[in-house]
């Protein structure tokens, strides 16, 4: 990395910096309004709240353009609606993914509402502001934790029920990285995975939304991320040292298959795992597709 790459990143950097300061200001300002127990005051917050994000977000992509301009190879489905509800599924290999997810759906279907991890809530300005605009941080606790004190036991699905009550009052985009962490070689290896480029897909997160969404959300957008070059990290990213990167969109309805008591139907437990396996399968060889696209540029 030549030093006027890490020059621009610094510039990059604190230009993201003054934007998220300049943001999560009205940001948290309308959460602590939201905080009122009246409903059309909620609602009224929910809607000034996205748009913030949105604006956030949109002056992001400005400042990408700017600094480190970045080839988004968009395919597949293109037709969006901001009046609609998404499930939005994807692969995760870098925290990348979250901006280039972002710039890709910003201002053409409802703002993506990401499931965290608790720990996430102690970043600084981002924690607040991911708090405020109602992203559900979830807490994972290991099988000595549930053993040793078993009410903790679907803790976890009582938050994401929760979360999820407050999206059904206005369009939302549930953003769920359904292989729990960022995929690399060494955690690819240690599950043994079936699959070339993907970590095997955890079901509960996924299907205990769409179960306390209910009738609100019909449409499932699965989106596949794949960089020619290599993963890059944030530094990396702002810096310029990613060019180009291929992203493909498929839209379909929630089959049938995905609706269902995951808790307490063992059938429908393993019929949405399947489901998901093989929706994997499919994401596997779009990633051989690009992979072999990149390799050999079509005329």
């Amino acid at each position: 990395m030549s030093l006027f790459q890490k020059i621009k990143g610094y510039i990059a950097f604190i230009c993201y910096l003054i934007n998220t300061i300049f943001w999560v200001t009205p940001i948290l300002a309308f959460s602590l309004v939201k905080l009122l127990p009246i409903a059309l005051t909620n609602r009224f917050c929910s809607y000034i709240l996205d748009h913030c994000a949105t604006n956030w977000i949109s002056v992001n992509t400005v400042i990408e353009a700017c600094f480190h301009p970045v080839n988004i190879q968009l395919t597949g489905d293109t037709h969006f609606s901001e009046k609609q509800w998404y499930m939005v599924i994807a692969n995760h290999q870098s925290w990348v993914d979250i901006l280039i997810l972002q710039r890709v759906f910003n201002r053409k279907i409802p703002f993506l509402k990401f499931f965290l991890k608790q720990e996430l809530i102690y970043v600084p300005l981002l924690g607040l502001a991911w708090w405020a605009l109602d992203f559900p941080f979830m807490r994972r606790y290991t099988t000595a934790q549930l053993k040793k004190n078993p009410k903790l036991r679907g803790k976890d699905i009582e938050i994401t029920r929760k979360a999820c009550e407050k999206f059904k009052t206005k369009p939302v985009s549930v953003m769920n990285f359904v292989e729990g962490t960022r995929f690399n070689s060494t955690k690819h290896a240690k599950q043994d995975s079936p699959f070339q480029h993907l970590l095997k897909p955890k079901a509960g997160g996924m299907a205990f939304a769409l179960s306390a969404m209910g009738d609100h959300i019909h449409t499932l957008v699965n989106v596949t991320i794949y960089y020619p070059n290599k993963v890059p990290s944030y530094w990396q990213y702002i810096c310029g040292e990613l060019d180009e990167v291929k992203v493909h969109v498929e839209i379909s309805p929630i089959p049938e298959q995905l609706k269902g008591d995951y808790m307490t139907d063992r059938e429908f437990k393993i019929a949405f795992q399947e489901k998901l396996n093989q929706i994997w399968q499919d994401k596997d060889r779009v990633i051989t597709h690009l992979a072999s696209t990149s390799q050999h540029p079509e005329a």
